[in-house]
């Protein structure tokens, strides 16, 4: 499909496995881009920096290549942007927010190469069921939501969790494949 180099500027083992749909050949370069630095209120905008941000920390090591970096984010219905827990007990705080209720999950992506650059954010809604207390430290002590935005992955033990999803389920996972694919052909 690409003529040049892929790489995926990400360790997620989730968003390889995705772009492996699309992309059959590529590396992975993490990015070590400072998050924390970039403030922004719109959960929109913020998905877009953040995925820019880490495509091209390795974009400016690889110019010839095309990059590619990703950034999810949860919003709970109270507005609030759910990143990765830093313990158990903020990974609590957060299902709980989720708990029989509907939220955002935004992945922001950014495509570089050369002097093109496209970024773009796909947003799906997801309804968890109502959860006990006791359902949510069983979904605890799995380890699954330690690092995922939002402390959960739809794609595991937390996907019986879920009552429905209106939108794209790989967005959730991590990467929008399909508006990914369409993106590459254009590059």
């Amino acid at each position: 499909m690409i003529s040049k180099m892929v790489i995926l500027a990400s360790q997620s083992p989730r968003r390889k496995e995705l772009l492996q749909m699309i992309v059959p050949k590529f590396s992975i370069e993490p990015s070590h881009f400072e998050e924390k630095a970039v403030q922004e209120r719109i959960p929109e905008r913020l998905v877009r920096l953040l995925a820019e941000g880490k495509a091209k920390t390795v974009w400016e090591k690889h110019p010839e290549d095309l990059v590619i970096g990703c950034d999810t984010i949860v919003l709970s219905p109270d507005h609030e942007v759910f990143g990765i827990p830093e313990n158990r007990e903020e990974a609590k705080r957060m299902l709980l927010s989720l708990s029989g209720r509907t939220h955002r999950v935004i992945t922001g992506v950014c495509v570089m190469r050369r002097g093109k650059k496209s970024v773009f954010h796909q947003t799906t809604k997801v309804t968890f069921q109502m959860l006990t207390d006791s359902e949510i430290e069983a979904y605890l002590d799995t380890g699954e939501p330690f690092d995922k935005a939002g402390a959960y992955g739809i794609q595991g033990y937390a996907g019986a969790l879920v009552e429905r999803i209106n939108g794209d389920y790989y967005s959730v996972v991590g990467l929008p494949v399909a508006k990914l694919r369409k993106v590459l052909q254009k590059f």
